[in-house]
């Protein structure tokens, strides 16, 4: 064996340019630096007693150190074969299933879901859906924001009916209870903006929101049972929004789940010498273990590293996100014990994960050992104009009203692309509604998951409804288009299992080899948290079946080994793209 010592994990092997061969990998390399060795040493090391006769040709060595790959066609043929008959889909559960919790979406309680949270939201379901598809463990958990000083106006405006207040003339209660029960969360929305603007200009007011949050605090009963009617209100637009992007969670358990802990964080804190008291309230402040460029907990300030804790205790004895972050990772890992915890959350909150990890380093020691917490982080959807993407009126974009709006253009979209076929063609009109849903909602979230997670995106109707490029109608009209071949060829059986595919085309080893990469894809994504690399995969598959099915007659083969055979192909193609999708959260319609 050479260099035992190694970490097996990082060396991967990744599909490479055909004219290098099927696969390769560098990671000889950065063993060979982190060990002062010769890179090109070490390869020739590996290769005299790598073993992969029976896969592989002789592996080539090139460059500093890299390994090419090229695959026999025995093994190649072997491999496409057994997924035709339904051995696998080229991808292997978990030898060793990893328990991971996934925190994501995180709606704010008494606010409508707006077009931010289709980030955390797609990324977090994605996410959740191919580790789960690889065989893993997996809890979602929605940390719904349920818990605040947002309540105090909240719970005075609802009780009080906004009657009194010296910048109203008029009794707004007479507006607030008809929209309350025409659409609650609106109403809930605009009572805030209300009070929110009374108590701007009305120190006593603030005052009196203040006492109803620590009524609340208290569990005066009153004010917890309008909480938790706010709460139901909300938790019902939740299930409406998430139904319709088809997102499911294991745990709903909102900021107040943890309150009872709170103290005690803060207790442990202070005792351990971690947390101290500054000015009336209490925060963590940096260690001194790490440069002061790579320090969270400092900041610079006319040339000076200055403190910038990590609030844990407010100096009104209100507790701050931190402390409940803190009281949640303890609660996963006595509760589920995972080795993994990630949150999908935006990358302006990169500053508060990395102070919440060190913190919890620092508190819980030995449990720190044992999981790995990790931010996912994303940018921002953008407008045309390159600024953050709000309505024409300027204000910001409602979920609900956003996937109302896909599914009307794409109902338009389907309708005039149907109306352009001869009616013998047409899909049945009855139909159109349920495809126009169907390709509405993947068009946005297909969207939001193509770029790279941590770039900005500009959102643009016309490019994400398009049926050419890298979209989800483009996906949906391949794999509809391959159904549509089974229709023709009078077969109910559209996996249509079969154990002899032959490959002899150029198209049809190209989309052959393709196919083989598909779990290589899952698991990139899986480790690196990017959804988009399955996007681009499924992109090159559907151009890659393009080319196969242009080049090389299917039902009208030259004979009947030669058509089952590219049937079988088919069938494999459009198996793969269903699951690609499904593992995206974006469905699939068998005509289009």
């Amino acid at each position: 064996m050479v260099l035992p010592d190694a970490d097996v994990s990082t060396v991967l092997v990744r599909p490479c340019d055909p004219k290098f061969g099927d696969y390769q990998t560098n990671a000889l390399m950065s063993l060979a630096k982190a060990r002062k060795l010769n890179p090109r040493q070490l390869a020739t090391d590996v290769v005299a007693k790598l073993d992969v006769s029976a896969l592989c040709e002789k592996v080539e060595i090139a460059g500093a150190g890299f390994l090419n790959f090229r695959l026999l066609p025995a093994a190649f043929a072997q491999t496409i074969n057994a997924a035709a008959c339904g051995k696998h889909l080229f991808f292997d559960r978990a030898a060793a299933p990893r328990t991971i919790v996934i925190d994501f979406s995180s709606p704010n309680v008494a606010k409508p879901m707006h077009v931010g949270h289709i980030r955390s939201t797609g990324i977090g379901d994605a996410l959740q859906r191919t580790l789960r598809l690889l065989g893993h463990q997996v809890i979602s958990d929605n940390h719904i924001g349920d818990w605040g000083t947002q309540f105090g106006k909240l719970l005075l405006g609802w009780k009080s009916g906004i009657t009194g207040f010296k910048n109203t003339n008029e009794d707004l209660r007479l507006k607030f209870e008809p929209l309350l029960k025409e659409d609650p969360i609106a109403a809930l929305e605009w009572l805030y903006k209300v009070i929110n603007s009374a108590c701007d200009g009305q120190p006593a007011v603030l005052e009196e929101a203040k006492a109803e949050l620590v009524k609340l605090q208290a569990g005066d009963a009153e004010n917890v049972s309008i909480w938790k009617e706010m709460t139901a209100l909300s938790q019902k637009q939740f299930d409406t929004i998430y139904g319709r992007l088809g997102v499911k969670f294991d745990q709903a358990l909102g900021e107040s789940f943890y309150n009872p802990w709170l103290g005690q964080v803060v207790t442990g804190l202070l005792a351990r010498g971690i947390a101290r008291e500054s000015e009336g309230a209490v925060g963590v402040f940096s260690d001194g273990s790490m440069p002061p460029k790579e320090d969270p907990f400092l900041v610079s300030r006319d040339g000076e590293w200055v403190a910038d804790p990590a609030l844990v205790r407010k100096s009104d004895g209100g507790f701050n996100y931190m402390t409940t972050d803190l009281a949640t990772i303890d609660y996963r890992l006595k509760t589920w014990s995972p080795t993994e915890i990630v949150y999908v959350v935006d990358d302006r909150q990169s500053p508060h994960f990395k102070k919440l990890f060190l913190t919890f380093a620092r508190w819980k020691q030995d449990d720190a050992k044992k999981v790995k917490l990790v931010h996912v982080g994303f940018g921002k959807i953008l407008g045309e104009d390159g600024k953050p993407f709000k309505t024409r009126s300027g204000d910001t974009v409602k979920l609900g009203d956003l996937l109302d709006e896909a599914q009307e253009r794409a109902f338009a979209l389907v309708k005039s692309k149907q109306l352009e076929r001869p009616e013998a063609e047409r899909v049945p009109e009855n139909l159109w509604p349920e495809i126009a849903r169907v390709v509405g909602i993947g068009s946005v979230k297909y969207a939001d998951l193509l770029p790279n997670r941590q770039s900005d995106y500009i959102f643009n109707w016309d490019k994400m409804l398009a049926f050419n490029g890298n979209t989800a109608p483009y996906l949906q009209y391949a794999y509809a288009r391959i159904q549509s071949i089974f229709r023709k060829a009078e077969t109910s059986n559209i996996e249509h299992r079969t154990s002899n595919i032959e490959l002899k085309a150029a198209e049809e080893i190209a989309l052959a080899r393709h196919l083989l990469n598909f779990g290589i894809t899952l698991e990139a994504v899986a480790d690196e948290y990017r959804p988009n690399y399955l996007c681009n995969y499924l992109y090159e598959l559907a151009g890659k079946f393009t080319s196969f099915y242009e080049n090389c007659p299917v039902l009208k083969a030259d004979d009947e080994a030669t058509r089952a055979s590219r049937l079988g192909l088919c069938a494999l193609t459009a198996r793969v793209l269903k699951q690609g999708l499904e593992t995206l959260g974006i469905e699939t319609v068998e005509q289009m």
